[in-house]
């Protein structure tokens, strides 16, 4: 977790300037590039070699034997998270963006963070190169991560940071989903699904090796246990040790994924689902870099990208995490069916961190003493966070005379625990340009800062009513809520609801509009003691989802266009009475509305497209703080990416492809006042991939052209690099 906010009473903070400061950080900085250049004549000979193969491939493909087809479920179609049911995407009400693991796997992408680079409404990556969190903005809000639907175990972040190769897809639920999924923000909430058994033998073994002596090793294999096919197995385990861009940072992690399916029936069975997680990440100082020498000048130059201001011996995060459940389904007859999926959760961090803060400026004129001097904190961090969550719910599919039903009943419950602890002190200053890493440091007693605890039990049901073209949706769902945090314990009942309508084409066109509402706890009292209530959001969402029915067999393609207005009640902003210096009351408002737009399409298993474009307007409707009628942080107002590669199926070059993406995101704010602002940045990505009928060979650059980028600056005192080229290679077996 960023350690930011919970440090503002103790932070020395230089003033912040008083006008808009429009960064630029190009140019280039001191790194070694010698795994980048070998790379490179890869990357260009592949794309000459595949541009010769294209015309001769028309010669030989009719008497060409060898066909090979990759990335066959690159488009998607059925959604099981918006709906908690197996939906088609086009008659869903509400902007869902799923991502298949074959758009994984092409992209090798490693995180969430990377994984929605071509996703409209939604970034990644905000604190530039983190190896413990995905760190996402969606609509203007952190979403909530879920694992198999159930809330995982966030605690001071909002996601878990749970390796993504251990899943099958990523689903991006855009809007409010409290419906469904109970406490959440109003931006949406993020699902991934975990890899389950297969009946049919199969699996890949996966070596990786890229830039900072990134070394990777996976394994993923699958099939049935005995002859009958009754057990099913799956085993997915991954193991890596890297760099990063960062001096004197090395990041370890060990990732399990054992599953078990048991077919009791023909018509019910039992999966269980579990993984285990270790992180050791050494020597990290956070980024936390001062303004000048970042987005502002410095008279002594250019900070470096790979400038490290904690202590690589003491700067120690260490994580073990797990998830331990199971899925049971049962079809009672031909019209009902009950799932119910259980799930705890475990999540113990401890951090030791001493990071930048901000260069010395002894008289407090907000101008540094000498440009070089940066002071630091030491600010050790340790938290556990435990959550039991069980989900049952009923699924009927009926009719009333002429309007078919599908119908969804639920019961979820989840008590969650989070105890944490911290300590603060100062830490030895470092030279900016030459930092000291290795320095005497003691760490200061740790003090209980947060005992929560929740006990939720959530009652829904929603019923997907359809008659001819026409799909109405109406689904309601009502909260109770226990809270205890410290002394302090808050009773919450809390109804949310959705409607959506739906007019669903004989060629796949499907327009639709909806209002969705949702609701999120809010820690804390007022001046007079009184528990703050849980902050409220209300959506309305009006779209076009596009899934041509008249395309060829193998060719498949999904486009969605949507706009929405969002509102949050109830947001929290400082007491105006100065009497009450240090408190909050509830009379904040925040604005979100926008565009998107977003692709998906794979053409005649040789062409695979995304495109995506999202236009986000937010702003501080009510406030007391210096945020009133300002936008929100990292929220581009524009957001444009395109992919597209190509794989050659038959001749002499069958099985070899390569793609080229681009991703541009208009300037943003990094704080609040909106005095700090990080300037456009595009990014070029790139593959180039080899198949056979057991073997896949691939290199991947991402920032090809190694654009040096700001990612943020929340203070003059906290800038984060974005993520320089990072090239990778990877050969797998499969089989």
């Amino acid at each position: 977790m960023k350690p930011t906010n919970l440090l503002i009473p103790h932070a020395q903070i230089c003033r912040a300037p008083a006008s808009v400061h429009q960064f630029d950080v190009g140019g280039s900085t001191t790194r070694d590039n010698s795994l980048a250049s070998r790379v490179y004549g890869v990357l260009l000979t592949g794309v000459a070699i595949l541009a010769l193969a294209m015309p001769a491939s028309a010669d030989t493909a009719d008497t060409a034997e060898t066909v090979v087809v990759s990335a066959p479920h690159y488009v998607p179609k059925l959604t099981n998270d918006a709906a908690k049911i197996d939906v088609p995407l086009i008659e869903t009400p509400q902007a869902v963006s799923v991502i298949t693991r074959d758009q994984i796997d092409l992209l090798n992408w490693q995180n969430l963070g990377q994984a929605v680079r071509y996703t409209a409404g939604v970034t990644g990556e905000n604190y530039g190169s983190d190896e413990r969190y995905d760190w996402l903005t969606l609509r203007g809000f952190n979403p909530i991560e879920f694992i198999d639907g159930l809330q995982a175990p966030v605690g001071s972040v909002s996601n878990a940071g749970v390796d993504l190769y251990g899943f099958q897809t990523v689903e991006v639920l855009k809007g409010p989903s409290s419906t469904l999924y109970g406490l959440a923000p109003p931006g949406g909430i993020v699902n991934v699904t975990s890899r389950r058994p297969q009946a049919d033998f199969g699996g890949e073994a996966q070596i990786l090796y890229g830039e900072y002596s990134n070394l990777q090793l996976t394994a993923d294999v699958t099939g049935a246990l005995d002859d009958s096919g009754k057990f099913l197995g799956r085993l997915t385990a991954l193991g890596y040790t890297r760099g990063t861009q960062t001096e004197g940072v090395r990041s370890n992690r060990v990732y399990l994924a054992p599953s078990l399916t048991w077919n009791i029936a023909p018509d019910t069975s039992l999966t269980l689902l579990n993984y285990f997680q270790y992180d050791n990440v050494r020597g990290d100082g956070g980024g936390f870099l001062p303004i000048y020498g970042v987005a502002l000048p410095n008279p002594l130059g250019k900070v470096p990208t790979d400038t490290n201001l904690g202590d690589t011996k003491y700067n120690d995060y260490r994580r073990t995490q797990f998830g331990v459940g199971y899925e049971f389904t049962h079809q009672i007859n031909d019209w009902l069916g009950f799932v119910q999926n259980l799930k705890f959760f475990g999540d113990d961090a401890h951090m030791l961190d001493v990071y930048g803060a901000g260069l010395l400026d002894a008289n407090g004129d907000g101008v540094p003493d000498d440009y070089r001097t940066v002071q630091r904190y030491n600010f050790p961090f340790n938290e556990n966070v435990q959550s039991f969550n069980i989900d049952n719910r009923l699924n009927g599919t009926f009719a009333t005379g002429p309007i078919s039903h599908r119908l969804l009943v639920g019961l979820d419950y989840r008590n969650y625990m989070d105890i944490s602890s911290n300590g603060f002190a100062l830490a030895p200053p470092v030279d900016l340009f030459h930092p000291q890493h290795v320095q005497p440091i003691t760490t200061p007693s740790m003090t209980p800062y947060t005992h929560e605890r929740q006990n939720q039990t959530g009652l829904y049901a929603e019923d997907e009513m359809k008659l001819d073209h026409w799909v109405l949706t109406l689904g309601g769902r009502n909260d109770w809520l226990n809270e205890t945090n410290a002394s302090t314990q808050t009773d919450t009942a809390h109804f949310t609801y959705r409607t959506g309508l739906n007019y669903v084409s004989d060629i796949g066109l499907a327009p639709y509009i909806a209002y969705a509402t949702s609701f999120q706890p809010t820690s804390g009292a007022d001046f007079e003691g009184h528990s703050f209530k849980p902050t409220s959001g209300n959506q309305i969402e009006g779209g076009v989802k596009f899934q041509p029915t008249f395309l060829p067999e193998n060719v498949n393609a999904l486009i969605t266009a949507d706009v929405y207005r969002l509102v949050q009640n109830n947001v929290l902003t400082p007491d105006s009475d100065p009497t009450h210096p240090f408190f909050n009351v509830q009379t904040g408002q925040v604005r979100v509305q926008g565009f998107e737009l977003e692709g998906v399409t794979r053409i005649f298993d040789r062409i695979s497209l995304n495109a995506s474009y999202s236009y986000t307007d937010s702003k501080v409707l009510k406030s007391n703080g210096p945020d009133l009628d300002e936008q929100l942080t990292i929220v581009p107002r524009n957001k444009i990416s395109a992919y597209a590669d190509y794989t050659q199926q038959t001749g002499l070059f069958a099985g070899l492809g390569a793609g080229l993406g681009v991703r541009y995101t208009s300037d943003y704010y990094g704080n609040a006042a909106n005095t700090l602002r990080s300037p456009p940045v595009a990014l070029f990505d790139a593959t180039l991939h080899y198949d056979t009928q057991d073997w896949r060979m691939q290199v991947n650059a991402s920032n090809l052209f190694d654009r040096t980028y700001l990612s943020r600056c929340s203070d003059v005192t906290q800038c984060f690099y974005g993520l320089r080229r990072d090239v990778t290679v990877t050969l797998s077996r499969k089989f």
